[in-house]
């Protein structure tokens, strides 16, 4: 598929824990390795920088799509907007949906990014690549964060 990406987890923790983790823009920062300048507000923007090593220089935004607690919550985004001499404002962003549910053990989180053959045909190979990645190592990232 080129248009989305989709990842799961099984989560060794209570599905309110999974919610606050991403919900929360103080601990979705430190796992998601962002300083973000505000909490999430559905219809909002939010905006801050990316603190993952020699991405420094790359400034976090999203618009708040939908938080539907505790089981989905989304934002767009423009993917691998990395270069801070490209302006991404003309792109279409792609849409990122968190989705949790309970399972015997734990939660199942599953998390979409979708819209990629929107993106300028010179582009798409590279986010949909970087961000493929990118979400693998995220979902062992929140996997570690909400097991401490």
């Amino acid at each position: 598929m080129t248009d989305r990406i989709e990842k799961s987890v099984e989560l060794k923790a209570p599905i309110e824990r999974v919610w606050t983790a991403l919900t929360d823009h103080d601990e979705f920062g430190t796992w998601f390795r962002v300083k973000l300048d505000g909490p999430f507000v559905p219809g909002e923007i939010s905006r801050g920088h990316i603190t993952y090593p020699g991405y420094e220089h790359v400034r976090w935004e999203a618009m708040v799509t939908r938080m539907d607690e505790p089981h989905y919550f989304s934002f767009t985004w423009h993917p691998y907007a990395v270069d801070p001499d490209v302006d991404y404002s003309g792109e279409t962003p792609t849409l990122v949906e968190f989705r949790l549910a309970p399972t015997g053990s734990g939660t199942r989180l599953t998390v979409t990014e979708s819209g990629f053959d929107a993106l300028p045909p010179h582009r798409r190979p590279d986010a949909l690549r970087m961000n493929d990645g990118g979400w693998a190592e995220q979902m062992k990232n929140i996997e570690e964060y909400v097991a401490a």
